[in-house]
């Protein structure tokens, strides 16, 4: 029974597979196996790979799958695929629907030689399009939003990615070691740039985490637990505490190692639209697809952030600030080398007279239904009135807030003063945060971890802006997806 379903997977990747990229799939095929620990029994192998539910890493899984397949029919054997897929609350329902019908389309769920993955926070579990989100990973997240939002007015990169690439690499850390364990994980990326990236963590590292403790002697282990260093430093930085709620695992098996298909095909979205969108079932759905991101609905949070930046601080209209930021987002598009169909469809959605005011619209029901978070929560996060003791309380609360009084404020967050006439209740319901963490923004002076975390990302740009209605042209940098 297993024979003709790989048979039949085999069938039907292939008529949908271009020739030249089966055929590079037969030459990964053979590199491959020369990298498994267990070539004389090739089942006994385990590949981890992990699929996020986007375009490229779709791609990079059906040719995996392919690579699977091939060995089987050479051998007669082949190795065990594992597939995880990194959840949290920026993932819509559009993206799971999408990761199920590339199993289903790849016949993954039909064999037990592939074993599919979703990790939520630390919870591993078998992967089921119907499974609901978790309650405490949407409040990491919400709270993570918040804190570095705040410490950055709203800036798209540190507000949004920095946490989710830390959660990121824990979930390859526990499929890595699930069970018994992987013996190598697929990726896309040169053995170049993975030295670039090693380096560049542990630099990091070192500058963030003086004193902190390398674990393990294997190359990835030893990655990780440096990346776990970095996350600490951060998250410590960031929150104040829940430093142990959001550690990166790094114990994984000391045979694991990396592989990468760089060399073997480009899995560039242009060249693979029908195999995509024919084969795979890929949708790009309005929410799900945003920008750069086939897999996440927050750069569209991002703009919106940008507009109510302009509106509210700048005191500009909405549309200028979205209008800057889908400029940058669509750039950074074409710098990343999106099919010209896909710049094309995400300009029109901000395009016309009543797109900017739709859009907003969607965002604010995405921001509250995905995080639990308000308008008036968003606005209080681009002022950033908390953070260098209420350095800009006293310009938000004339904008935004003038029945409340700056001094109460700065003697609450200050630790000096208990509740005044429901001043909690009202800043809590104002910036989204309990008090305890509003004393934690309100004791922050710098940026200085956000800064290095930021340093060297290709995601942003300076942005010609102004910062008053009538006033001069000023160059801002910003960052996004």
């Amino acid at each position: 029974m297993l024979d003709v379903i790989r048979e039949q997977a085999f069938r039907e990747l292939r008529a949908a597979l271009p020739a030249a990229n089966l055929a590079a799939a037969t030459r990964c095929a053979t590199r491959l196996h020369a990298d498994l620990p267990h070539r004389e029994q090739l089942d006994r192998n385990l590949v981890l790979v992990a699929y996020g539910g986007g375009k490229d890493s779709g791609y990079m899984l059906a040719f995996v799958r392919a690579v699977q397949l091939i060995l089987f029919r050479v051998h007669g054997s082949t190795f065990r695929l594992r597939v995880v897929t990194n959840r949290h609350a920026g993932m819509p329902r559009a993206v799971m629907e999408n990761i199920d019908r590339a199993y289903r389309a790849l016949r993954l769920p039909d064999e037990p030689g592939c074993e599919l993955l979703l990790v939520d926070g630390d919870e591993v579990t078998p992967f089921d399009v119907d499974s609901p989100q978790r309650e405490r990973v949407v409040r990491g997240n919400r709270l993570d939003i918040l804190m570095a939002g705040h410490r950055t007015a709203g800036d798209g990169r540190p507000t949004f990615c920095n946490a989710c690439n830390f959660s990121v690499a824990n979930s390859f850390a526990l499929a890595a070691s699930y069970g018994e364990g992987a013996d190598l994980i697929v990726t896309g990326d040169s053995q170049q740039e993975q030295r670039q990236y090693s380096l560049w963590i542990g630099r990091l590292a070192r500058q963030l985490t003086r004193t902190g403790q390398v674990k393990g002697t294997n190359g990835i282990g030893r990655v990780l637990s440096q990346v776990d260093n970095i996350a600490s430093a951060y998250f410590s930085d960031i929150n104040g505490s829940d430093v142990a709620e959001r550690r990166v695992h790094s114990e994984v098996p000391e045979r694991l190692r990396f592989f990468t298909i760089y060399s073997d095909t480009d899995y560039a979205a242009g060249d693979h639209m029908e195999f995509l969108t024919g084969f795979l079932g890929f949708q790009f759905d309005d929410l799900a697809f945003s920008f750069t991101e086939s897999d996440c609905g927050n750069p569209a949070l991002m703009a919106h952030l940008r507009g109510l930046k302009c509106e509210r601080v700048y005191q500009r209209r909405y549309e200028e600030g979205m209008a800057e930021y889908v400029t940058f987002a669509l750039d950074l598009m074409r710098r990343k080398d999106f099919p010209p169909e896909l710049v094309q469809h995400i300009r029109k959605r901000y395009e016309g007279p009543d797109a900017m005011q739709r859009m907003r619209q969607a965002a604010d029901e995405y921001a509250l239904e995905t995080f639990g978070l308000t308008e008036e929560q968003l606005v209080c996060m681009v002022s950033a009135p908390f953070g260098g003791k209420g350095a800009g309380l006293d310009e938000f609360l004339r904008r935004e807030h003038p029945t409340l009084a700056a001094n109460d404020i700065h003697r609450l967050l200050a630790d000096d003063s208990t509740d005044t006439d429901g001043l909690v209740r009202d800043l809590e319901r104002i910036s989204g945060l309990e008090l305890d963490r509003l004393r934690v923004l309100y004791r922050s002076t710098d940026r200085d971890v956000i800064d290095l975390v930021l340093y060297g990302d290709p995601h942003k740009a300076d942005i010609p802006t102004r910062h008053t209605p009538d006033g001069p042209v000023v160059i801002e940098q910003i960052s996004g997806r």
